[in-house]
């Protein structure tokens, strides 16, 4: 493999998206264009954006482990999240944008109180930081694998990257960052997935070498139990995560909500069956691998199959999607900590410039914990690990509460927290102190069916109860008196704000056109260089080349007066 091209991509794209993010160093006037676009984001930006947020080297290397060992059931597990997010689309999605939140952080803090809202931030920033460190490990154990570079400067290195790039740019720059994200792996994969089958020999090759059961909707410890709790724990997680209602409350509608969970429903119907084929090939050519080796099955079959410069390709597009799922993060637990705990306790009266200076210095901050957490990932059993059991552990008890609440009128502050600690509570003992106790360890299935069980339970006999006595939270009815007061202070039109917004939002569409121009040139300057898939990678340039023109008629729609 020749390293110093491979090296090249990978440089070449990086130095392109900090570029990216230095155009957006000065859009971010104020918190609302900095973390929410000036709440004006088209609906499709916001759709592929969330849909890149949830993705990473992770969903490689996680469910890319999991397709090597058990076949067709990682695709059954992710399919759960189609359904998550249509259940999202339907109901949830336009429920947040109707509250006029900024963050989620926000609309707890105004329906359940401010004891509530500190703890859930409390909660939520140290999940957050968790989760998100545990998926810089994989990537960076995927760049350093294949460039022979040692681990931990690759951790590091790839860590202050990202931190950097959402330090400077703000929403806008992720949501660039996202959709050149998106193009770029989608261009590896297909270029992949091809070059995989000619390698087994067609489907007929890959069909006769792998397990009669490997085609299975449901196998090994991933039974239905799993997959039903999993679609619960999903419809939570896409509906509730505080990523997530960042990209509902970014839109200008709640039609325009619906839309983005909509296409991110689409998106995850198509794109598992694209996506894990090449590990379960893997599985045909290399049946040997054990225990942690089966988180390498992805980058085996591309370093098998994959010639230099796509290999540099498919490793930037890993790189870029953990990027954005972190960079996601990164933006939303920076939002919460600006917006909810330094203007909404610290410093009420912080100008605007104060509050960017504190948004930038939060994001380093958190971004560096990121980066300590994904050194010990290894430590901690591996990434499909950690993933799983954290949400488990956190998903139910964190965030059902809080859509509760969208919709009843008698959830209060006591109830959420009590729901919250039990919950919490009880997975705790059973993850932790249950195996070393009594020698008893829940299976995969019955961990997600207890952690997001349980509080919906929880929060159904308090419903009930309050309901047979009538009970309405007073809690909710400040919130009522909260939102009318924003209806009316949203009436007031700050002209030369919403002007700037537009602009902001115009130049957005026409750095990703130019984005994913830039693309489409390395792409055909690849094709020509690459020794095999030259005419692939060729289709795949000339139509990421026609796709930058979508953005850029948008942005030409957009009219600043």
């Amino acid at each position: 493999m020749n390293n110093t091209i491979d090296t090249a991509v990978i440089l070449v794209f990086s130095a392109f998206v900090m570029g990216i993010g230095m155009l957006f160093a000065r859009t971010g006037r104020n918190l609302k264009s900095f973390f929410a676009g000036g709440e004006a984001v088209p609906w499709f930006i916001g759709g592929l954006s969330l849909f890149m947020s949830f993705f990473s080297a992770g969903t490689f290397v996680a469910w890319g482990s999991i397709a090597y060992k058990h076949g067709w059931v990682a695709i059954t597990i992710q399919w759960t999240m189609c359904i998550g997010a249509l259940i999202t689309a339907l109901y949830l999605a336009p429920r947040w944008k109707r509250t006029g939140a900024l963050t989620a952080a926000e609309f707890i803090r105004e329906r359940l109180g401010l004891p509530v809202q500190k703890t859930y931030i409390f909660i939520f920033t140290l999940v957050s930081v968790f989760i998100k460190g545990s998926v810089l490990y994989p990537v960076a154990k995927l760049v350093s694998a294949s460039l022979d570079l040692p681990l931990m400067p690759c951790t590091i290195g790839l860590g202050l990257f990202m931190i950097a790039y959402t330090a400077v740019g703000g929403l806008w720059a992720v949501m660039v960052t996202d959709i050149l994200q998106f193009v770029v792996l989608s261009a590896a994969v297909f270029i992949l997935l091809p070059l995989s089958f000619d390698k087994v020999g067609g489907w007929e090759g890959f069909s006769k070498a792998v397990p009669d059961d490997f085609f299975n909707l449901l196998n090994g410890e991933y039974t239905i139990g799993f997959v039903a709790a999993f679609v619960i724990y999903h419809i939570c997680y896409i509906g509730g995560n505080w990523t997530m209602v960042q990209r509902y409350t970014s839109v200008d509608s709640e039609k325009s909500a619906k839309k983005v969970a909509f296409l991110f429903a689409g998106l995850y119907l198509i794109s598992p069956v694209i996506w894990m084929f090449p590990p379960m090939i893997y599985k045909a050519i290399n049946p040997t691998l054990t225990g942690l080796d089966t988180e390498n099955a992805y980058l085996m079959i591309c370093k098998m199959v994959l010639p230099p410069g796509l290999l540099g390709l498919m490793l930037t597009g890993m790189y870029f999607s953990t990027s954005a799922s972190a960079n996601t993060a990164l933006n939303v637990v920076s939002a919460v900590f600006t917006n909810d705990i330094y203007k909404g306790m610290v410093n009420p009266k912080a100008s605007d410039k104060q509050l960017i200076r504190v948004a930038r210095g939060s994001s380093w901050f958190f971004g560096l914990g990121m980066i300590g957490i994904a050194l010990l990932v290894p430590a901690a059993g591996g990434i499909v690990e950690v993933v799983l059991s954290i949400s488990a552990i956190s998903g139910g008890p964190l965030l059902a509460p809080p859509l509760w609440a969208l919709f009843s009128k008698r959830l209060n502050s006591i109830v959420t927290l009590w729901v919250t600690g039990i919950g919490l509570s009880v997975n705790l003992f059973f993850k932790i102190l249950a195996p070393i106790l009594l020698d008893f360890k829940l299976s995969r299935g019955m961990e997600t069916i207890v952690g997001v069980g349980l509080p919906l339970l929880l929060l159904l006999a308090y419903e009930l109860w309050a309901s047979s006595k009538d009970i309405i939270a007073k809690e909710y009815l400040t919130y009522l008196e909260t939102k009318e007061q924003k209806r009316i202070d949203a009436l007031e039109v700050n002209e030369e704000e919403a002007i700037e917004i537009k602009r902001q939002n115009r130049f957005g569409l026409q750095v990703i056109a130019g984005a994913l121009l830039f693309t489409a040139i390395m792409l055909f300057i690849l094709s020509v260089m690459t020794t095999s898939g030259t005419l692939i990678t060729a289709v795949v340039a000339t139509l990421v080349l026609f796709s930058s023109a979508i953005p850029f008629v948008a942005s030409r729609k957009v009219l600043v007066t």
